[in-house]
């Protein structure tokens, strides 16, 4: 009887100690500022996480009395953050310039080819192909022409893009094994959606722009699948050291799907991938096939439509003449026949159209058909990639169209040297606008459009708010009265951008039932006038943790 006793008063005892510890879980992450990124941006100590979800949010002493966990982490009063998600990427274009020469940061065009013939020397290519030059940095209002660049490699070919991705330089040799003038023969320049500039007597400067550059996508070497693969690796690694946990993939090809398909799959592509198809025959026929498409951590739900060219190269279709090139209009690169009908497949898909457009005709003419669709369908979330350019008398029509401008910050900043030089100064005042198409749709979408800047979130937090480059310039800031505030910034790279991509439900704030898909930083997450560097601590994706420090 007294064995019974002892032995009721011992489970007894194992049973309040085992109800003292309170709910198991996986993960505790305490003494932290978590930022929920909630409605009221609450700030919270500490938060639970389960199979890979967020299970309770709150004060310190709450969540260490109610839960028990496999593991605790002390973040030591660092800043956490729902994953960062980039709006507008190109991971799979970034993955294939990396295996290209480096020409971005070129401060003159000698600089630019003493880094082509290094890459020459080393690799012994059969054609040299480069990426990221920007005459502006050289001091050069106008786009190059190609006679340095013949006389220093006459005997191979050489393609070298523009950093907006939207014109190219070649040289003579590559003219001549691609037939461009043959290509040509009785075409104007100008073929529909681009052009190839002339000089004075009818000879080819060189210079490429828009659809112009597919002359001569035959004459270009393929790529190892392989060689794309570990980049990638490379950049997603990258991604994490910065505390983005997603992208937006801004263009998939037909073999960029397969890709991404594939490391997704394996489980080599951890990062959140939200897919833009090229509207490619293939892909349609995905699309119709099998709709909003989910593979683990890929979704496809969307058409990428690009409207027209860049502000920098004068491809961007424009209503007025360019103010530093009269008569020069700029280009629809895809006719507005192709976007109707991409439209058309796009409710018939369920997908959404995320249209590139720079140039104030572009913007108008997506709006407008943005404009049908919204009648139709009120939560249709077509998107404006860029929107660079609008008239001050259309930016309303972001609201009236319920269009989600999707906005990269960094672009005003690498811009605001030439800008007012390339539209003058009254259209200037509808550029990079952010704030004010903030106040037209409620929310805005920020990316980075890497490789074309940076992928640093940080800098866009910077170019957002402040309006300026990392070394302060200009100082009073470039269109000051459209900065963005910091909590604005923050919401538009984190729940805005899932709202943006139809992934509020599990993605973009910190939450009791979501994914816990979070970072904690190495320094407080701010944005100061001056600028400072900043990296994640931890990155988690679903409670599991691809990158630390440690």
């Amino acid at each position: 009887m007294k064995f019974l006793s002892s032995l009721s008063f011992v489970l007894l005892l194992l049973c309040f100690n085992s109800c003292m510890k309170g709910e198991s879980v996986d993960l505790i992450i305490h003494n932290a500022r978590i930022h929920t990124m909630d409605e009221q941006l609450n700030i919270e100590d500490a938060v639970a996480i389960k199979d890979g979800l967020i299970v309770e949010v709150g004060p310190e002493r709450q969540i260490l009395n109610k839960y028990s966990a496999d593991e605790y982490i002390d973040a030591a009063q660092r800043d956490v953050y729902p994953g960062f998600e980039d709006a507008h990427a190109h991971l799979l274009g970034f993955a294939r310039r990396k295996t290209m020469v480096e020409l971005a940061g070129s401060k003159s065009y000698e600089e630019m080819l003493l880094r082509l013939e290094k890459f020459e020397a080393k690799y012994e290519p059969e054609v040299l192909v480069g990426f990221g030059w920007d005459q502006s940095l050289w001091g050069m209002t106008e786009l190059p022409d190609n006679k340095k660049l013949n006389e220093r490699f006459p005997d191979i070919p050489v393609f070298i893009r523009r950093v907006d991705g939207h014109s190219a330089l070649v040289n003579q040799k590559m003219i001549e094994v691609s037939r461009l003038m043959e290509q040509l023969g009785d075409l104007p320049a100008g073929i529909e959606g681009g052009q190839v500039v002339l000089n004075d007597d009818g000879s080819p400067t060189g210079m490429l722009v828009d659809n112009a550059m597919g002359l001569m996508w035959n004459e270009l070497p393929e790529i190892s699948e392989e060689e794309v693969k570990k980049m990638m690796l490379e950049i997603q690694h990258d991604l994490f050291v910065y505390g983005i946990t997603g992208i937006h993939e801004a263009g998939i090809d037909d073999d960029g799907l397969k890709l991404l398909e594939e490391m997704v799959s394996n489980g080599e592509l951890e990062l959140n991938i939200y897919g833009m198809l090229y509207p490619t025959k293939n892909n349609i026929s995905f699309a119709r096939k099998n709709g909003i498409y989910t593979n683990k951590n890929l979704i496809i739900r969307s058409f990428k439509v690009v409207g027209d060219g860049a502000l920098g190269s004068r491809g961007a279709c424009m209503k007025e003449p360019y103010s530093d090139k009269p008569g020069h209009l700029g280009f629809l690169t895809t006719p507005m026949e192709r976007i109707r009908e991409i439209a058309r497949i796009c409710e018939e898909t369920g997908y959404q159209m995320n249209t590139h457009a720079i140039g104030d005709s572009t913007n108008k003419l997506i709006l407008n058909i943005n404009r049908e669709m919204f009648e139709r369908n009120p939560d249709h979330r077509w998107r404006l990639e860029h929107a660079q350019v609008v008239d001050v008398e259309d930016i309303p029509l972001f609201g009236k169209s319920a269009t989600l401008p999707s906005v990269q910050p960094t672009h005003a900043i690498s811009d605001q040297r030439w800008a007012e030089e390339r539209i003058g100064h009254e259209r200037l005042k509808g550029a990079y606008a952010y704030k004010s198409l903030l106040d037209q749709y409620g929310m805005v979408a920020l990316g980075t459009d890497f490789p074309i800047e940076d992928l640093n979130p940080f800098r866009t937090i910077h170019a957002a708010v402040n309006r300026n480059t990392l070394e302060n310039d200009p100082p009073e800031g470039f269109l000051k009265d459209e900065a963005l505030s910091f909590d604005e910034c923050m919401q538009g790279m984190t729940k805005w951008a899932a709202f943006a991509s139809f992934q509020e439900d599990r993605l973009g704030t910190i939450e009791e039932g979501k994914e816990a898909t979070i970072v904690i930083f190495v320094n407080p997450v701010s944005a100061n006038p001056n600028f400072k560097q900043n990296f994640a601590h931890s990155t988690f994706i679903k409670g599991k943790k691809v990158y630390s420090v440690e």
